[in-house]
């Protein structure tokens, strides 16, 4: 890159200067690439906005002629030097701190600088400046995907200066230069066997090749990759495994549009198709407003002119970007392929007035707020919101998931409260559900007033009353359930949480008034019993194990819905397999007594059925205690087995071990990121020393006084990768996450193995 002169570098932008420099003489650059570089070094190293830039260099163009290049020979050791520093100081800008958290980068002391000499791309129609794949990024397909533009710098195709031209503008020109392009791509892909991101320069007509990497992909194409290079021989199955994050995985579970002919005339503009999927939402403008509304949980589309690095922050926050300049791999491109965000580049239709809050396309005016919705396949961007559908699955994924079920040793389950979550489940390969939540059977509209009614008893009878109306319900959930993960696992957990989630919500009145209502009690007594049910942390209250032991009608309730409906299921041919799970367990007395209860409605049961069904029953490890004192009876009865099953609630576990309240964290928790008090958020990566370190414990001591225990994890943590790596690596059997988390799972487990 050029030098420049001191005065320059001292801001004495003035007219003379200007003129010095147009007089020049020495090596020839375009006027576009020349004022590119001083906004860039202006901007980047010392800070001045680059308008300040445009305004004096527009003058001198017009008042002295100069329309296409100026011509200049300066050398500074000053602007090296400074520009050093700039990397340097570059490392801890809010934008690097930023991309840093977003994708958890931890651990590193800083950056380095490489200083080298250039070529340069901008020496006449006989030069240019490209950056390609060696295969499609988006689809996979053995394809070069790139871009090129003649008689250009590197740096205006990634930034989007100019709306390039696709290879074949290359290929057209200098065919020779691009035959030995593609040579190089072959010869780069079998040394380093991966997809690769080359940036290429070519000065009059001689190739060089600048830079290489493994290529950001999408996860169609990752999956796509590596199932091809294990077909071409250029990889094993263990490396093309590692090959695909499981973050690519969650891109091909991501939702589609439901009709893709049914938006046809909603279309509003077309550009490129930088990264696949669909998004809806409503537009924002600036990247600090797409954090703001995302955190008050709104779907955004981030529009832009253009997107550069301060602006991650709000592109992870948002569903989609679109921008009006750039292409396939420009900065907007790149990140949201990375991240499996939708995105449009070089919509050239539109404009975004940021002053104003506006959209333009054409004469249309879409207002911030408004809702559009994007199809990155295609490029077309729309009017309105539209319909989502869940993703088509394609071979190629089934075929590299086997290869990460052949490897791996950890079991994947499901956490599912509906039949619906169970059939969805088993579809993503999840080998039993490890955490059925009975809670969210009680929402409908048809049983929500018969759980009130129960809350409101006065009287045991009063409170069997309801639960009787509960009972089918929960049975023939239960039913769905079994039937549709046949011969697999079920874990059923016993109602945990605090009972006022099933009150209405308002104020105090409205609710007493609404529960009068429905069920036909005096207010007087309903606020009486509000008062009795009031408490200061309900989270740390009358909830889990504690309503079943106040009201062990209520376990009854519920252990008689499970084993009928495992009967009735065992009738019919299906091949039931219940565990049941007490929640929120800190003594052995508390599972003692519950597990008892469990075992007489059991035996009725099974008398009035006329036939057994195989059950266990397990605790939910999620106090600190629970963990400390794994192997005391009676968590080892040996009569029957009164527990066979830990399942870590990794969610309450955190919860306590940090002293955190999962309700009232994010008032803190930013901050604590930010300033690198905390590394992750802990109710999203397992924090490993602390709440890790009871579920080893726990596993080690319950596995001592029974070596055949069962151990599971069940929290939110059992589908994030690094915390299934830690899982399996603690030598559990198995962890349960969402229904679409399953495959991500599974791939961390195999991961791990091979690592």
């Amino acid at each position: 890159m050029p030098g420049m002169m001191d005065t320059v570098l001292n801001l004495g932008l003035n007219d003379q200067v200007v003129v010095g420099l147009a007089a020049k003489s020495g090596e020839r650059f375009a006027y576009d690439s020349f004022r590119r570089f001083l906004d860039m070094f202006g901007d980047v190293v010392l800070g001045i906005p680059h308008a300040k830039f445009e305004e004096k260099l527009e003058r001198m163009k017009e008042s002295k002629g100069v329309k296409t290049t100026l011509r200049i020979n300066c050398r500074s050791e000053k602007q090296l030097e400074l520009a050093i520093e700039a990397v340097f100081d570059s490392w801890d800008s809010p934008r690097a701190i930023k991309y840093r958290s977003i994708n958890q980068i931890s651990g590193l002391k800083g950056t380095a600088v490489n200083i080298q000499c250039m070529v340069f791309g901008n020496m006449g129609d006989t030069s240019g400046t490209g950056v390609l794949f060696t295969r499609n990024p988006s689809t996979g397909e053995k394809k070069l995907y790139g871009e090129f533009l003649v008689n250009a710098q590197g740096e205006d195709v990634v930034a989007g200066i100019r709306t390039p031209e696709d290879l074949d503008t290359m290929k057209r020109l200098m065919p020779q230069a691009y035959a030995e392009l593609v040579e190089n791509c072959d010869i780069l892909e079998a040394h380093y066997k991966d997809m690769m991101d080359i940036e290429f320069t070519v000065q009059e007509e001689r190739l060089w090749m600048l830079q290489c990497r493994a290529g950001k992909r999408t996860g169609k194409g990752a999956v796509k990759i590596a199932v091809d290079m294990v077909s071409e021989g250029l990889v094993d199955k263990s490396t093309a495994i590692k090959m695909v994050e499981p973050q690519h995985l969650d891109q091909l579970l991501h939702p589609q549009f439901h009709d893709l002919s049914g938006y046809r005339e909603k279309v509003v503009a077309k550009g490129l198709p930088a990264s696949p999927g669909a998004a809806v939402g409503q537009v924002v403008f600036t990247a600090e407003e797409a954090e703001a509304w995302h955190a008050q949980g709104k779907n955004v589309i981030l529009v832009r002119t253009e997107t550069s690095p301060e602006d991650v922050g709000g592109m992870h926050a948002a569903e989609g970007i679109l921008t009006a300049r750039g292409g396939m791999t420009s900065h907007a491109a790149v990140v949201a392929r990375g991240w499996g965000k939708c995105c449009i580049a070089g919509c050239s239709e539109i404009r975004v007035d940021e002053n104003h809050k506006v959209l333009l396309i054409g004469d249309l005016a879409i207002n911030e707020g408004e809702w559009i919705s994007m199809n990155g396949t295609t490029g077309e961007v729309i009017l309105g919101k539209q319909a989502l559908a869940p993703p088509a699955l394609s071979a190629d994924l089934e075929t590299f998931m086997s290869w990460a079920d052949a490897v791996r040793r950890l079991k994947v389950m499901a956490n599912a409260d509906t039949p619906e979550d169970a059939t969805a489940a088993r579809k993503n390969g999840a080998e039993g559900i490890g955490l059925c939540r009975t809670e969210h059977m009680f929402f409908g509209a048809d049983r929500i007033k018969a759980v009130r009614k129960m809350i409101m008893a006065v009287t045991t009878e009063q409170r069997k009353a309801s639960l009787d109306v509960l009972l089918p319900y929960q049975r023939s959930d239960f039913e769905g359930i079994f039937r549709a993960m046949d011969g697999l696992p079920v874990t059923i957990r016993l109602l945990d949480p605090p009972l006022h989630e099933f009150l209405p919500e308002g104020d105090l009145d409205n609710i007493v008034q609404e529960l009068a209502a429905e069920t036909g009690m005096k207010e007087d007594l309903i606020l009486s019993q509000i008062e009795k049910l009031s408490e200061v942390n309900p989270m740390l209250g009358f909830r889990g194990c504690r309503l079943g032991i106040s009201y062990p009608e209520l376990t009854e309730m519920q252990a008689r819905a499970i084993f009928e409906a495992a009967a009735s299921m065992q009738d019919q041919g299906v091949t039931v397999l219940p565990e049941i799970m007490v929640p929120l367990v800190g003594t052995p007395q508390e599972l003692g007594h519950q597990v008892d209860v469990i075992r007489k409605v059991a035996k009725k049961v099974f008398v009035e059925k006329g036939h057994t069904v195989t059950y266990k029953v397990g605790t939910m490890i999620e106090i600190p205690r629970a963990a400390l004192i794994a192997d005391e009876k009676p968590f080892f009865l040996t009569d029957c087995g009164t527990s066979r099953v830990f399942s870590f609630g990794t969610n309450d576990l955190t919860q306590m071990t940090f002293g955190y309240s999962r309700d009232d964290v994010a008032k803190f928790l930013p901050m604590y990121l930010a300033k690198g008090i905390l590394q992750h958020d802990p109710f999203e990566v397992l924090d490993q020393k602390g709440v890790g370190q009871l579920v080893k414990m726990a596993t080690e001591r319950g596995r001592a006084a029974r070596p055949n225990l069962k151990v599971g994890v069940c929290g939110e943590h059992g589908g994030e990768p690094s915390s299934v790596a830690f899982f399996a690596e603690a030598g559990l059997d198995y962890v349960s996450c969402s229904p679409f988390r399953v495959p991500i799972a599974r791939l961390a487990a195999a991961q791990v193995v091979i690592a």
